[in-house]
């Protein structure tokens, strides 16, 4: 039972679909696939533009900095993935100043309004709507909000990967939002996603940069139902499968209604066996507790139990797990995972299982 936040299982269905013969990426036949994922992706981001890229999610970040910052970044960072912006910069000598919380806390408002207020060569603004690296949920929108207010100009990015799909965002005050395709998406890794405004899309094209992530050039093409490079066939048709299936089978609204109710319901089991929940924030994409048992805890999960979720990293690395609840979890399955992190505290002698985390998840779950 892969339970990580990331890469996600893919459903059978979409391997299916991956399965069939392979188009070539310059036919009609190609092209109307294209066209159709296109516009389900429209109404998943709610955005004027979407760009998809044959590249990870990194990639589409690397991008959004080279084509969205003309002059300097903020980048924010309270984890692995913001410090990644930061990184970007640096490798492309772009000049930037970084705000840095522990990665158990979210930004403030008021610290991103400062740094905004202090220096006007600040453009573009690069933050993580959920940073995966300790499962918490920045207050993007409220920043984009106040930001907007200051400057209209200034670009607001975000980094959506393990928000998109999993959760409604109010994209009114966002310029770029980017994902990938092994997360809520369920499919293999390899093909990354930018929603843009009409402003992102007019500064980009006045003074676009790179070439291969040149976003003007994409933008230009798959206005077209092409792309400018060679384009990831199998994970386009796979992502038009899964967006089909969600809208037609599930609804977006109500995919993301019930990862919300799964989270909390995961959240409140497991902080009734005894967890602390590690960030101050939680995202709804996963669960995130700090425990110096998480080693051992990963280790009888997965062999004892068949259960695979993710540990920390860096210097959280042994001090935390991680939960997933992207894409089409199911309920049996999530309710199977924390009866089986308690039937582990009691192997290690932590806690005696008395039913207390099954009983707690179904009734969060199922009487909500």
């Amino acid at each position: 039972m892969l339970l990580t936040p990331g890469p996600t299982p893919v459903p059978e269905f979409v391997r299916k679909a991956m399965a069939d013969i392979t188009i070539h990426h310059r036919t009609p036949e190609f092209e109307a696939i294209f066209a159709q994922t296109r516009e389900l992706l429209f109404e998943l981001f709610g955005m004027d533009e979407v760009v998809m890229l044959a590249s990870s999610g990194s990639g589409a970040m690397e991008a959004c900095v080279t084509n969205l910052t003309h002059k300097k970044a903020l980048t924010i960072s309270s984890g692995k993935f913001g410090e990644r912006f930061g990184k970007i910069c640096k490798a492309f000598d772009i000049a930037y100043t970084e705000i840095t919380n522990e990665w158990n806390t979210p930004v403030s408002v008021e610290a991103v309004v400062e740094a905004v207020k202090n220096d006007s060569e600040i453009d573009a603004i690069f933050i993580q709507l959920c940073e995966s690296a300790g499962g918490l949920r920045h207050p993007v929108e409220e920043i984009a909000q106040e930001v907007k207010k200051i400057n209209k100009d200034i670009m607001i990015i975000a980094d959506g990967i393990t928000a998109i799909g999993v959760e409604k965002i109010d994209t009114t005050n966002l310029d770029a939002v980017i994902t990938g395709s092994q997360k809520a998406l369920m499919l293999p890794p390899g093909l990354a996603i930018i929603g843009l405004s009409n402003a992102a899309v007019s500064k980009i094209e006045t003074k676009a940069r790179g070439f291969y992530f040149n976003l003007a050039t994409e933008i230009k093409k798959q206005k077209t139902n092409t792309t400018a490079w060679t384009a990831a066939t199998t994970l386009i048709i796979g992502l038009k499968e899964i967006l089909v299936y969600i809208k037609e089978n599930v609804g977006f609204d109500n995919l993301f209604k019930s990862t919300a109710l799964r989270a909390e319901a995961t959240l409140e089991a497991l902080k009734a066996i005894g967890f602390e929940i590690y960030p101050k924030v939680p995202a709804k994409a996963m669960t995130t507790v700090y425990t110096e048992q998480s080693n051992q805890i990963r280790k009888i999960l997965k062999t004892k139990y068949n259960v695979n979720i993710a540990g920390g990293q860096d210097h959280l690395s042994g001090k935390i797990f991680r939960i997933n609840h992207m894409g089409l979890v199911e309920d049996f399955e999530a309710a199977w995972v924390v009866n089986a992190i308690e039937l582990t505290l009691d192997e290690l002698n932590i806690r005696t299982f008395d039913g207390t985390a099954n009983r707690v998840f179904v009734e969060k779950m199922f009487k909500a």
